[in-house]
C-alpha cells in the first residue's frame, strides 16, 4: 500500500561533510514525486537516504527526522534491512544478476527476506510482478535464460519487477532511464504511471520533460558552491514548477539558463 514520506529538517553526513541541509518535504502517497537540480547539489544522497542505502558508505549519518506514515526511519529499533524492503531501489543502470535466469532475479528479493512458499505460489509471485513491469508477454517463454540476456530496457523493467516482487510501500528510482534509447524510456515513464496506483514514487531525474511528464509534484535542489550543502529550494506541484515557480533560481533551472 502507498503511504506518505515525510522529511523534516533533515540533514544528510558523510562523516564531518554535511551534504545536504535542512531539507523540510512531504512526499505524498500514491503520487510520482520528481527530484530535479545540477550535479552534485544532494538530490541523489537524499533519495537515498529515504531508504537507509546511503549509510552503505562508512560515517554517513543523518540528523533531523524521515518518517514513512507517521514510523520513524532512523529510530534506534527500525531495521535498515525492513526498511529496505518496505522502501525498494530502482538504479540508474539496469543490474539484474548476471548469473541467474529471469524467473530467479524476479524472485532473489523476495527470497532475501526469507520468505518460504511453493512452487505454484512462487510462479503466481514471478508472473504477478512481472505482469507489473509490463514484461511478462516478452519474457513468459525464456523464464530460465539469463537476464543479463535482455535488452537495457526490458533489463530495467526486470529491475522493476524484482522491486515490486516484495511488495514495497515506496519506490525510489535513481535516473532509471538515463542509460536507455527512447523507447525505453518511453516504456518505462508509461510503467511509472500505471505503478503509481499501488507505490508511491519518488524519481531523480536531469531530464526536465521526464520530470514534466510523469510527475505529480516536483522538488527542485540546488547548490551554492563547492563544498557548500545541497538544499531544497522549492517544492510544489509539477505544473507549478514549470511554469510559475517562487524562487527564481528554480525559474533558472527549468528554463536551461543554468545547470
Amino acid at each position: 500500500m502507498a503511504k506518505s514520506i515525510e522529511a523534516r529538517d533533515l540533514n544528510i553526513y558523510y562523516g564531518s561533510f554535511r551534504a545536504v541541509e535542512g531539507v523540510n518535504m512531504s512526499i505524498r502517497p500514491a503520487q510520482v514525486t520528481a527530484l530535479i537540480g545540477p550535479s552534485g547539489c544532494g538530490k541523489s544522497t537524499f533519495l537515498r537516504s529515504i531508504n537507509r542505502m546511503h549509510e552503505v558508505i562508512p560515517g554517513a549519518y543523518v540528523e533531523g527526522s524521515l518518517e514513512l506514515d507517521g514510523e520513524n526511519l532512523y529510530d534506534a529499533a527500525a531495521d535498515p534491512v525492513t526498511v529496505r524492503r518496505q522502501i525498494g531501489m530502482v538504479f540508474q543502470r539496469p543490474n539484474p544478476f548476471p548469473t541467474m535466469s529471469i524467473y530467479d532475479n524476479v524472485i532473489a528479493g523476495y527470497k532475501l527476506n526469507s520468505k518460504k512458499s511453493n512452487k505454484t505460489a512462487t510462479d503466481e509471485l514471478v508472473e504477478r510482478s512481472l505482469r507489473g513491469a509490463n514484461l511478462w508477454n516478452e519474457v513468459k517463454d525464456r523464464l530460465d535464460k539469463p537476464g543479463a540476456g535482455l535488452s537495457g530496457g526490458q533489463q530495467q523493467r526486470l529491475c522493476i519487477a524484482r522491486a515490486i516482487a516484495v511488495r514495497p510501500d515506496v519506490l525510489l528510482m535513481d535516473e532509471p532511464c538515463s542509460a536507455l534509447d527512447p523507447i525505453s524510456t518511453l516504456a518505462i515513464e508509461d510503467l511509472i504511471n500505471e505503478l503509481k496506483t499501488e507505490y508511491t514514487i519518488v524519481i531523480v531525474t536531469h531530464n526536465m520533460q521526464q520530470a514534466a511528464r510523469v510527475s505529480d509534484y516536483t522538488g527542485f535542489f540546488n547548490i551554492e558552491g563547492t563544498g557548500k550543502p545541497g538544499k531544497l529550494v522549492e517544492m510544489d506541484e509539477t505544473k507549478t514548477i514549470f511554469s510559475q515557480p517562487r524562487e527564481k533560481a528554480t525559474e533558472d533551472y527549468v528554463s536551461g539558463r543554468f545547470g
